[in-house]
């Protein structure tokens, strides 16, 4: 089998921002994520040793889910200074790796990833792995042909989820996830869910109905009242947020599997760049 990688670059920049230390470049420009998202990538493209390679960012513009739902992601506090550069140099980044970065305004870096993992997983002779720091990117694990390799801690540590360790794990399907999301929220996020209902709710609602809409259709028969008047006060929270959870898998992307091929960069050159940031420990790695 051949393997498509497909990275979420912004949640591993964000993770690395927030993982490392501050650190500059020689010439005084603030590197921590940059030196982070280098060393990852170092890594992973050692492990996987992909033929196929993509990376997918944000863009600044508001989502879809922003039309359909103001106050999404609305908690969150400005993107640090010294942060928003490095966004930017990342871009730099992926092109020193011989690495394709794609963006589409009006969507996430998931819905770029969801996209195509759902178009390419249906090349017979191709698996996908998913690279990520963020449990969303979770729904879209299909049996063994797409997997997650998530960072658990900092950014070194990672569990790598198929269909069977996320079902020991979570007690119901990947596709599901979202129905879990409608139900819980996600404080991060920004995303509603059902006032009172945590995780274990959720989780037993899951099992039992198997989604948010068969919950829905059968609310009136659910035993407990206090759970039932719940669900009912918060009906239209539970379907937007199962809309705000659902990672689109129909971008309107115009790329076929070979644009994606890993045309690895020129090692002389990485050497040479690395030197200008002054990681010299990657160098060595190199």
């Amino acid at each position: 089998m051949k393997k498509l990688l497909l990275i979420d670059a912004n949640s591993l920049i964000h993770r690395c921002f927030h993982a490392l230390p501050p650190l500059t470049s020689p010439s005084g420009e603030p590197i921590n994520a940059i030196y982070g998202l280098s060393s990852i990538l170092l890594k992973i493209l050692r492990d996987h040793q992909p033929e196929y390679v993509a990376a997918a960012f944000d863009r600044p513009e508001p989502t879809f889910r922003d039309s359909m739902y103001k106050e999404y992601k609305a908690q969150r506090p400005p993107t640090a200074d010294t942060l928003i550069p490095q966004l930017i140099k990342a871009r730099e980044v992926f092109q020193k790796f011989g690495i394709t970065a794609l963006e589409k305004a009006g969507y996430e870096a998931d819905d770029i990833v969801g996209t195509l993992a759902e178009k390419f997983k249906k090349i017979a002779d191709i698996s996908v792995i998913i690279f990520s720091g963020d449990k969303d990117n979770l729904q879209l694990i299909d049996g063994n042909m797409v997997v997650v390799e998530l960072l658990k801690t900092g950014v070194s540590k990672t569990v790598t989820y198929d269909e069977r360790l996320f079902l020991q794990d979570y007690g119901f399907s990947p596709k599901q996830l979202i129905d879990y999301k409608a139900l819980v929220g996600d404080t991060s996020d920004n995303i509603p869910g059902v006032n009172g209902i945590g995780p274990k709710g959720a989780t037993d609602l899951i099992k039992e109905y198997g989604s948010v809409e068969k919950i829905y259709e059968e609310v009136g028969l659910i035993p407990k009242k206090v759970l039932q008047a719940k669900l009912e006060a918060n009906r239209a929270n539970a379907f937007l947020s199962k809309k705000l959870a659902t990672i689109k898998r129909d971008v309107p992307l115009d790329i076929t599997i070979e644009q994606l091929q890993y045309q690895r960069g020129d090692s002389e050159e990485l050497k040479k760049y690395f030197a200008s940031l002054g990681f010299q420990s990657l160098v060595a790695r190199l």
